[in-house]
């Protein structure tokens, strides 16, 4: 399911400045501009495969993601990479990429079991032989959520000029390793400020290897940060490097 906030357009052209380039897109970046054929699920505005093709990458680069309003976003930006709207069932890949990523915590998206076995089972089937899955989650020990408080607010310029205010506060959670929280975005432009929903499931290393064994995906690595670290007990990162098996 797409989120709430990424179908406004109003609120999808403001991903960018909300989220700058950083340490976890240079990570991603190695990767992709290393491989001949990218699949990036979740992409929203496809900043990432943007970028790779913007520094020379000369294979295949897809962008996929369920919200209409971001692949806006990333088809304006760039009409050089494939942008596909829907998620792992939108279409069957059958070996067809030397690698699937998902990042901006993207998998946290997945929310129920099954939701993730999808997922999964279709990154199984996109992948070539050899082919490596890459993404992250936020260790659910460090207790992210606990900042996400209205207190916290960013500041970013829109395109128009504007300043709009973002803050965010948790409603429910964590419940079974599901955190329920909003956005708040406010503009002296809008007539009202704009409410979003979200839900998340944080999960801790061991889980997340156990649906990724069971989808015939093998961990070969996991790093704690962006910096190839250890994993750590309360480390913000849990980042996974994943082959298929067979």
């Amino acid at each position: 399911m797409a989120d709430d906030a990424f179908g406004d357009l109003a609120l999808a052209a403001l991903y960018d400045s909300l989220n700058p380039w950083g340490p976890a897109d240079d990570f991603y970046l190695d990767l992709v501009m290393k491989a001949g054929s990218v699949l990036d699920v979740g992409c929203g505005t496809g900043q990432l495969v943007r970028r790779a093709r913007a520094e020379g990458h000369p294979g295949r680069l897809m962008g996929l993601d369920p919200a209409a309003a971001m692949l806006v976003q990333a088809r304006r930006a760039a009409q050089d990479v494939e942008w596909v709207l829907g998620d792992m069932r939108t279409r069957l890949w059958q070996r067809e990429f030397e690698l699937v990523v998902m990042t901006g915590h993207a998998f946290q998206a997945l929310v129920g079991d099954e939701d993730i076995r999808v997922c999964l089972r279709g990154v199984h089937a996109a992948l070539a032989d050899g082919g490596r899955f890459v993404f992250e989650t936020r260790n659910p020990a460090a207790r992210a959520w606990e900042k996400w408080t209205p207190d916290r607010v960013r500041e970013i310029t829109a395109a128009d000029g504007s300043r709009v205010r973002v803050r965010h506060q948790v409603r429910e959670g964590p419940s079974r390793g599901r955190v329920h929280f909003t956005e708040t975005y406010e503009s002296e432009t809008w007539p009202a400020p704009r409410v979003t929903h979200h839900v998340i499931r944080f999960m801790d290393a061991e889980t997340v290897r156990g649906f990724l064994e069971e989808a015939g995906l093998t961990v070969v690595e996991q790093y704690g940060d962006w910096q190839r670290g250890p994993l750590a007990p309360a480390g913000p990162e849990i980042v996974t490097v994943a082959r298929r098996s067979c």
